[in-house]
């Protein structure tokens, strides 16, 4: 189904099924049948019922009264139980009538989100095979929440989501990472249920996490009104964006308007109708990472162009920006999403009318995804016009790439979060397991960002909510000289986002990845330590660098017994740096329990202390307890 469809489809359940009109009430999306409620803390459960009634709930005998709103809305908060593994029955109640949920444990409840780090299943973790094999547990039930994205806030899913008990074919394409991180508190906790909620979407950048009044506080009310507005009419958000992307390509292509004079530009046939990686001969072929103008004509008889028509372009790889003679009518970014434009009648014209698209590739394959047959312009009157698969091609001096806008499925500011997180509605959860932030890499301030996701997941989820954050697994070509990292800059981000919260760790992972694939299989390990850290297990923190005479001093907390160094008499990658750019250098420390001290080179002056600053470092520095110390760049006090 596609981006377009998945909108639509959520804007219709959201329309067709108002308070109003439901026969029993019923909870929000994240709640159902085999489900597990929190335990140990009072639980608050939220949902829709007749408009302005009374709403009872009960559960385990226990029973709690509200009022819906005039929209049918409702939050209520029951008295906090004991983990159980007897199954129990929630009724809720209104005076339409019953809705009773079966089946339902209480223990831990945990979300588990991010990128395709998270996503990964257990199918392609180590050990695959036996995992799943002896993967059933009754008392381990999982939820995965169907992939979305929407504007504005849903209160369902875009297709039905159920809740179930692990097995092996509920386990094979779950999160690894949540489901190992499951076991482990199983086997410290028998007698303490799990449920797992599974939202993940590999590629997805931050903001497209946020909550609105997170990403409001961060980007401005503009931007949120820009995504109302697109929820409306993507037409028209597409002209209030347009000119922030006009602005870019300007700057960036020397004044040029392609869009408004597409002779500026050398057009050649395309070699076939294909993914430009295809293109033999073109430059495409070894460098798909461009930005490529692609063009079309189609000639329409005044009864065509007459009244206000559809350009479906089928998917473009990554990014379009669609122009009808030389007016943008259509912004898409996501990979394998098909779009479809409305076009006003005032930009069509009898006769040759002209189609550009700006396509922009960032990663991997570029350009047409679909078959050309799935491209046609349909006029006001149905008549359908071809596109055909016989188009034209330049490629752009340009390298970089356009302005994002707020809806674009990967990065768009909370669209994940309104189609897969927002419809979960208010539940009390344990913890939320974090593994993010291969997306932001370069881009600055995770720190901020971090701690706005974390604001909004304790909105909706409760101020008790455990922030597990996975720092960023190794991953890179090998380093034998200190440098810059964007890898290791967003790791010593997140560092920072944890120690600024006392509710959240930070769990390391920098020895368990693999440079050469950005998706490490030992999920098992991760899983474990996420376990460790939310049953409180103390985790190598660096805390302080001082200056001591010819010394350097770095202080840890949560040091099991002393820090070692794995394989060898010193730890790896140590740094010292000046203030001057490009002046770390590699330093022998040694070890004095929780501390790292290093001795100062003769003639140098050094502000900062690093470990670990590579996008693939070798790592060999851990606690007594095997856990490893994360990466981190702190300044020296003096």
């Amino acid at each position: 189904m596609t981006l377009r469809r998945f909108k639509g489809l959520a804007a219709t359940l959201a329309i067709a099924c108002p308070a109003a009109a439901l026969s029993n009430p019923v909870l929000d999306a994240g709640f159902g049948d085999n489900m597990v409620l929190q335990g140990g803390a009072p639980i608050t459960a939220s949902g829709r019922a007749r408009p302005s009634s009374t709403v009872t709930l009960t559960v385990n005998d226990t029973t709690t009264t509200t009022q819906s709103g005039a929209d049918g809305g409702f939050s209520v908060t029951l008295p906090a139980q004991s983990s159980s593994a007897a199954p129990l029955t929630l009724t809720v109640t209104d005076p339409s009538g019953s809705r009773a949920y079966n089946n339902i444990l209480i223990g831990n409840v945990f979300l588990c989100g991010g990128q395709s780090n998270m996503e990964l299943g257990v199918f392609r973790a180590l050990d695959a095979e036996t995992q799943i094999r002896r993967s059933a547990d009754d008392s381990i039930r999982l939820l995965k929440v169907p992939k979305a994205t929407a504007p504005l806030p849903q209160v369902g899913f875009v297709a039905p989501a159920k809740w179930s008990s692990a097995r092996p074919e509920t386990v094979a394409d779950f999160s690894a990472a949540c489901f190992f991180m499951a076991k482990a508190l199983r086997k410290k906790d028998p007698a303490t249920p799990i449920g797992l909620i599974h939202a993940n979407w590999g590629g997805s950048a931050a903001s497209a996490w946020l909550d609105p009044t997170s990403a409001s506080a961060r980007v401005g009310r503009a931007v949120i009104d820009l995504l109302s507005l697109y929820a409306r009419d993507p037409y028209a958000a597409t002209q209030a964006f347009a000119p922030q992307w006009f602005d870019w390509w300007r700057k960036a292509d020397g004044g040029r308007e392609p869009w408004r004079n597409p002779a500026s530009l050398d057009w050649q046939p395309i070699p076939q109708f294909s993914f430009w990686n295809a293109w033999t001969g073109t430059g495409l072929d070894a460098q798909p990472a461009a930005n490529v103008w692609l063009k079309q004509t189609i000639t329409l008889t005044a009864e065509q162009a007459r009244g206000d028509g559809s350009l479906a372009i089928g998917a473009i790889d990554d990014m379009d920006m669609t122009f009808v003679n030389g007016a943008p009518v259509g912004y898409t970014f996501g990979w394998g999403v098909e779009r479809t434009y409305r076009v006003p009648a005032q930009h069509l014209k009898a006769g040759t009318n002209t189609i550009l698209i700006a396509a922009n590739n960032a990663w991997d394959t570029g350009g047409f995804f679909s078959e050309p047959e799935r491209l046609a312009f349909t006029a006001a009157n149905g008549e359908r016009v071809p596109l055909g698969a016989a188009w034209q091609f330049a490629i752009s001096p340009v390298t970089a790439v356009p302005p994002r806008s707020p809806w674009d499925a990967n990065g768009g500011l909370g669209v994940m979060h309104n189609a897969m997180i927002a419809p979960l509605g208010r539940m009390t959860l344990a913890g939320v397991a974090w593994y993010q932030g291969e997306s932001d890499v370069g881009q600055g301030a995770y720190d901020a960002k971090l701690a706005a996701l974390i604001a909004g997941w304790r909105r909706q989820f409760g101020a008790q909510a455990r922030i597990l954050v996975v720092q960023l697994a190794d991953f890179g070509e090998p380093r034998t000289a200190p440098g810059e990292s964007g890898w290791a800059q967003l790791r010593d981000e997140q560092r920072r986002a944890v120690a600024a919260d006392v509710n959240a760790a930070l769990i390391p992972a920098l020895d368990i990845g693999e440079p050469s694939d950005i998706h490490p299989a030992n999920k098992n390990v991760l899983g474990e330590r996420l376990a460790a850290a939310f049953t409180g297990r103390p985790l190598p923190t660096p805390e302080r660098a001082a200056r001591e005479g010819t010394l350097v001093t770095v202080s840890f907390g949560g040091v099991e017994g002393a820090l070692v160094a794995h394989g060898g008499p010193v730890p790896l990658g140590a740094e010292l740096c000046e203030a001057a750019p490009d002046s770390c250098r590699f330093v022998l420390a040694r070890l004095d329990r929780a501390r790292m001290v290093i001795p100062v080179p003769d003639g140098m002056v050094p502000s900062r202390v690093r470990y670990a600053w590579a996008d693939a470092p070798v790592v060999n520095l851990y606690d007594a307890g095997g856990m490893p110390v994360p990466g981190f760049a702190l300044e020296i006090a003096s």
